[in-house]
């Protein structure tokens, strides 16, 4: 008894998982179970890394989604569409999906997953989040006694490389993004990676599973790493931080802890100071981490590559040994009149989290004020940041640069919109040439 597969791309990912179905020896025994049956492909004529037999190759997309012979499809041609398409398709012809494809299932997780529960086969995500590192499984079934109250982590390998570089370095982040594009850690156009676009698909799928609630994506706050300076970056350093891109997702202090989906969810993309005794500030380069806080657990963190061939191929065909040993087991549907799942691997939420607004935020602040060299400057920041409940934990003037002083200052939590308030006063100031740098501390 064998099990065919269908693969929809031959790029970088569809190579590495390519290689692993062709060479299973020393691997899981249900690999042994699995033949790539056809791969889809849309430049026949481009030089590939595997040998695939020319009657497996086609440039039809759709034949393989629709082939009756098929039991699983792999979808990892990446983008919306014509992904999307395929993967409803497939659903519908009763096919079991293992796609990589973080954006399709952030924006269209809903429809996706509401069509496999109704058709009962399995859409599986595991290499749509963090690479290689095996989170959404465990966060599936390991992690299934816990009340989870926070998943956080570096999920932006090229924004993690780019910080980790500008601090090591001190060069600008205009600098380091052009090292990491010629290296190939960034693309051509970084704008996914460096303006938390990237980090937000992710974080919505993380939160989704955490607290059991379907997330709209626009909902999730999103900022990226392009404001960073290398004087920011310093300054940190100096304060006991370093600066991550953090995509966070969490039950507010004030939320309700009972069992079921919360009230209200906090998520969110931004450069945060991390604190240096923090878990998730030695994470440096490309890597990945996600921080999970729960009861009874408590912390456990998740670390590893987070891109690339071999980690995003480990993970999906990972995906498709367990839709394997379902199918081996007679634990899954292949047929759709007769719709079954196994509910720890199916998505089993239909309600969707409602999402703070990011002015609801409680948190603290660094800020970096350019001003003009005047007497009596700090005091009049303090009196405006008083005049809004907004707490300082420690102003420093730091020095003076053609003629303007900075002052960094670290405030204590304080509600998001109280603070831009006092921002918009503090603009009002003569004395204020500018404010340079605003960044979140954990």
């Amino acid at each position: 008894m064998g099990f065919k597969v269908g693969l929809l791309g031959l790029g970088t990912v569809g190579t590495g998982v390519a290689a692993i179905l062709q060479n299973p020896d020393g691997r899981h025994p249900l690999l042994q179970m699995l033949e790539l049956h056809r791969v889809g492909l849309r430049s026949p004529s481009k030089p590939r890394s595997v040998d695939l037999p020319a009657e497996c190759i086609t440039t039809d997309l759709e034949s393989i989604v629709t082939d009756p012979e098929i039991d699983i499809v792999v979808e990892v041609i990446g983008g919306i569409e014509p992904a999307r398409s395929l993967i409803l398709k497939a659903i519908d012809r009763g096919k079991h999906v293992v796609t990589a494809n973080k954006a399709v299932i952030s924006r269209h997780g809903d429809e996706i997953f509401t069509a496999a529960n109704k058709a009962g086969v399995y859409v599986t995500i595991e290499a749509a989040v963090a690479g290689g590192i095996p989170v959404i499984q465990p966060m599936k079934q390991s992690l299934g006694a816990n009340r989870i109250a926070s998943v956080m982590g570096i999920l932006n390998g090229t924004t993690n490389y780019i910080l980790t570089q500008m601090q090591q370095s001190g060069r600008s982040f205009d600098d380091i993004l052009a090292d990491a594009q010629r290296l190939g850690y960034a693309e051509a156009d970084p704008t996914a990676d460096v303006d938390g676009l990237d980090a937000g698909d992710k974080i919505a799928i993380l939160a989704s599973l955490a607290f059991g609630g379907r997330i709209k994506l626009d909902d999730v706050h999103r900022e990226g790493i392009r404001a960073v300076s290398a004087s920011d970056i310093a300054y940190a350093d100096k304060l006991g931080f370093a600066i991550k891109l953090l995509a966070i997702a969490k039950r507010p202090d004030t939320a309700p802890s009972d069992a079921g989906i919360p009230d209200r969810l906090q998520v969110r993309v931004h450069a945060t100071l991390v604190p240096k005794a923090h878990p998730l500030a030695s994470v440096n380069d490309v890597y990945n981490a996600i921080l999970i806080e729960g009861e009874p657990l408590g912390q456990v963190m998740f670390f590893g590559p987070g891109a690339g061939a071999g980690p995003t191929a480990s993970a999906v065909v990972s995906d498709i040994i367990n839709v394997a040993a379902l199918l081996k087991a007679g634990l899954a549907a292949t047929n759709p009149n007769t719709p079954s799942v196994h509910p720890l691997l199916a998505c089993s939420h239909h309600s969707y989290s409602q999402v703070e607004p990011i002015s609801e935020l409680v948190t603290r602040f660094y800020v970096r004020f350019l001003t003009k060299d005047h007497p009596g400057v700090i005091g009049k920041l303090g009196t405006c940041f008083g005049n809004h409940q907004v707490s300082l934990e420690s102003l420093v003037q730091t020095g003076v640069r053609d003629s303007l002083a900075e002052i960094v200052v670290v405030t204590h939590a304080v509600r998001e919109g109280d603070f831009h308030t006092a921002l918009d006063e503090i603009r009002t100031l003569d004395a204020v040439d500018s404010i340079a740098s605003l960044l979140r501390v954990l």
